[in-house]
């Protein structure tokens, strides 16, 4: 079970400020979906973008978490603490990248990401076990990201109007 961090920690330090999601891994139930559904306001502001520049900020966000993410997890003395949720922000924009427009598939690329974050099929959970640091928080979802990505991007194959 993970300590829980008092709200006044997350929001005096810009460090667990981004790595807790900008709060929204404080959330006493499901942090992860909380990070994920409050990385759904960043992917309506970057799908804006030319799909090059999306997939550079994709890059950023990705790169810097994983400084972000350990060292956040260094400060708490905890490894990947339940709350840092930033590896979330991450895996679920690589699932959105070039994704179908509309709700529907935010709401299907939500779901998926949920899905293989959770579920951890080989090698996620082998990355979630034994990476360690800040690369093993962001590569865990990193690789629920891929696995999520080729599922919506299947569907929007498919179903996609």
């Amino acid at each position: 079970m993970h300590t829980t961090v008092p709200a006044k920690t997350v929001f005096s330090s810009p460090i667990h400020f981004l790595a807790f999601g900008f709060g929204s891994g404080l959330s006493p139930v499901a942090p992860g979906t909380a990070g994920t559904l409050a990385a759904i306001p960043l992917y309506l502001l970057l799908v804006q973008l030319p799909l090059w520049s999306y997939v550079l900020v994709l890059l950023l966000i990705s790169v810097a978490g994983i400084w972000i993410c350990g060292e956040s997890s260094r400060r708490l003395g905890v490894h990947d603490h339940g709350g840092i949720v930033w590896d979330e922000f991450a895996g679920f924009l690589l699932t959105m990248l070039a994704a179908p427009g509309g709700w529907v598939w935010i709401v299907v690329g939500f779901a998926l990401f949920r899905l293989f974050d959770i579920w951890k099929p080989w090698p996620v959970r082998v990355a979630d076990r034994q990476v360690v640091g800040g690369l093993g928080i962001m590569l865990d979802d990193i690789l629920a990201g891929i696995y999520a990505w080729f599922a919506l991007q299947g569907l929007a194959y498919f179903f996609a109007a």
